[in-house]
């Protein structure tokens, strides 16, 4: 016997807005959070531009933690669940802190931290390592500060499969919850813009330099980005019992590893991954109403998606939108705000669009990216993909609660 799990709190932090409310606005408008990079010097690079969080401040979101002691990337972690769980009312429901989980993903961690101690280093040497700083590094601290933000007691896991590891959460929480391990849990994924990332994708030739398009003709690429995402799950039973606000509930997930290469993605394991989400879900192909794609906008990343795509739902594939022509690619975090965007998909109506599109790839036929306006739709149900270096996809399926 397993139990059902939904989704009743949503907490983005992203370059687009923070918080529910701002954030599907802000994918209804079709609005870039792309900028000028303000927290380090692009000097020497082609690419100038990324998807910045400006103007957060922890301290306006966190009721326990002090962002003092917390890197970034925790302070994004936190604060995303922080408002994951007030959107969910879950102050209300959760009585025994050992019955509260929390899973998050992450690529790089504390990179601004590693970037900070690193330059201390080169000018001092380690006797200039603050122990303060330090104690930062660990990237376990991502789930530790939404965990001790929350007063969590129950399982407190940060996964590290790179961009597709929100994806991983999500499926961790739905076992947990299935099974009865726990009751509750906040999952998502969190990420810092950093120099040694941006510049690690620029040697890759994987930046575009002004906008990111995905599955367009002319695409030339991603562009780094940072934020938090936190999604509150609970069981059915106990949502309905609070009358609690249902997003979606969340049916089902797949897991494979590539293992081929550190950075191409192999399509056939990607649709396998497809059909292994399917079959957990317990739906077929031609259920799935709409795709939060990967959608990097990288010309082989994109191609590997869509043949993928193509071999498992045919030559009429449902609408795929990918947010990062919004958000950029924010690492870890990335299929967190896709499951977002899927959730309010299901639950307020809309289709995110895809911007920055003017002519679909002529080798991907029958592709409808939703291209530059949200549309109005009411899928039953939403596919989130989720692919990472390393070969390690994650899909998960969302469907209206029923």
């Amino acid at each position: 016997m397993t139990r059902r799990v939904v989704i009743t709190g949503l907490g983005p932090v992203a370059s687009t807005g923070i918080g529910v409310e701002a954030f599907a606005g802000a994918l209804r408008a079709g609005t870039s959070g792309i900028s000028q990079v303000r927290s380090f010097d692009t000097t020497g690079f082609r690419t100038h531009r990324a998807g910045e969080v400006h103007d957060f401040d922890a301290s306006d979101h966190l009721h326990r933690l002090d962002p003092a002691g917390w890197g970034r990337s925790s302070q994004f972690a936190a604060a995303a669940a922080r408002l994951a769980f007030t959107d969910a009312g879950a102050d209300r429901a959760v009585t025994d802190p050992a019955r509260l989980g929390v899973c998050m993903g992450t690529t790089s961690g504390e990179s601004q931290v590693m970037e900070e101690l690193t330059a201390r280093w080169l000018a001092g040497g380690y006797p200039a390592t603050p122990t303060g700083l330090a104690r930062q590094v660990p990237a376990g601290r991502v789930a530790e500060a939404a965990a001790l933000e929350l007063g969590a007691a129950g399982p407190a896991v940060t996964v590290s499969t790179a961009c597709s590891a929100s994806n991983y959460a999500l499926g961790y929480a739905f076992d947990a919850i299935g099974a009865g391990d726990v009751d509750f849990m906040v999952v998502g994924g969190a990420d810092s813009v950093c120099r040694f990332a941006h510049a690690g994708f620029y040697r890759l030739g994987a930046l575009a330099e002004d906008h990111c398009a995905p599955f367009d003709r002319d695409r030339t690429g991603v562009l780094t980005a940072e934020g938090g995402v936190g999604l509150y799950l609970e069981s059915l039973d106990s949502a309905r019992a609070r009358d609690a606000r249902i997003y979606c509930e969340v049916l089902g997930y797949g897991l494979t590893c590539d293992a081929q290469h550190p950075t191409a993605p192999d399509a056939a394991s990607v649709a396998r991954c497809m059909r292994l989400a399917h079959d957990d879900a317990g739906i077929k192909a031609e259920e799935v109403d709409f795709i939060c794609a990967h959608g990097t906008a990288t010309p082989a990343n994109d191609a590997a998606e869509y043949t993928a795509v193509r071999d498992v739902f045919g030559t009429a594939p449902p609408p795929m939108s990918s947010i990062k022509s919004m958000l950029g690619h924010t690492m870890g975090a990335a299929s967190g705000f896709s499951a977002v965007a899927g959730a309010l998909a299901i639950h307020s109506g809309f289709l995110s669009p895809t911007i920055n599109h003017h002519v679909t790839d002529p080798g991907m036929p029958g592709l409808d990216v939703v291209p530059n306006r949200a549309r109005p739709a009411q899928p039953r149900v939403v596919q989130v993909n989720g692919f990472a270096f390393g070969g390690n996809n994650a899909i998960s399926i969302l469907g209206a609660a029923r």
